[in-house]
């Protein structure tokens, strides 16, 4: 049987601190697919230097940009990777193996682990963190709202024991600008599922994800980074039902003006 080609996916914008790391864990792909949304700093001429060259187009959202670079691939079979993200050695050896016996599963979940504040986080809600990345384009695509995108499958997939390396925020500035915008994204599509926000939920909902996180999922065995890994995502939380709040607030308001009664 003759082992099916792979393509690996990246979308990027202004990614030049992590675009060569990434290029480099996929080198042993057949094809290497950069979609970008209009850098204006080093991203393509590093592309470029991988004898890259990557298709431009305007930002139409997360599922829409990976969507279209499958398309854009020459292979049935996607990995897709982003820009602050590593195929570790262990995870390269293991899809060659299963590419050359042939995948039993029209897609897999790989382990993400996440390096933050000098360390590696293997615990709370940030581990094992399972992604969909390698699958058949022919069996599922990219679906999802304006953020946690994912890969739907018409078959259950199988799951990969080879991790993807996650760079994410390389300090804590970082992670709050990250915050300003995933929050508001968050919001909207809450609002636009019907999603309620109360100052009770605000208080209650970050209280569990805090006590789930750094006891239940044992983040405290991470030491301080576990700790302010809890803290951020219990922050993280009360931003978004807090936004929810404010922007259904908005939205009465506005209803309210235009309406012919007033």
């Amino acid at each position: 049987m003759k082992m099916p080609g792979i393509s690996a996916t990246v979308i990027t914008f202004n990614e030049e601190a992590n675009i060569a790391g990434a290029l480099e864990s996929v080198r042993w792909a057949d094809e290497v697919v950069v979609v970008d949304s209009g850098s204006t700093d080093a991203t393509l001429e590093i592309c470029r230097k991988y004898g890259i060259v990557p298709h431009t187009r305007a930002w139409t959202g997360y599922v829409d940009q990976k969507n279209y670079a499958v398309e854009k691939a020459a292979n049935d079979w996607i990995f897709s990777l982003d820009a602050d993200e590593r195929a570790s050695a262990a995870l390269q050896q293991e899809i060659a193996g299963l590419l050359g016996s042939g995948p039993r599963h029209p897609g897999y979940r790989i382990p993400r682990v996440a390096y933050f504040m000098g360390r590696w986080i293997r615990h709370g809600d940030w581990y094992p963190d399972y992604q969909l990345r390698l699958f058949d384009r022919r069996r599922g695509r990219w679906q999802g709202g304006r953020v946690h995108e994912s890969v739907r499958l018409d078959q259950e997939p199988g799951f990969l024991k080879g991790e993807i390396h996650h760079f994410t925020y390389r300090d804590l500035s970082a992670y709050l600008r990250r915050l300003e915008s995933y929050s508001t994204l968050a919001a909207a599509d809450y609002h636009q599922r019907g999603k309620v926000s109360t100052p009770l939920r605000m208080l209650l909902n970050p209280t569990a994800t805090f006590f789930k996180t750094y006891l239940l999922k044992r983040g405290f065995l991470d030491g301080a980074p576990g700790f302010v890994v809890a803290v951020m995502g219990a922050v993280s939380v009360f931003f978004k039902y807090a936004k929810l709040y404010e922007l259904r607030g908005r939205r009465r308001s506005m209803e309210e003006t235009t309406s012919p009664e007033s």
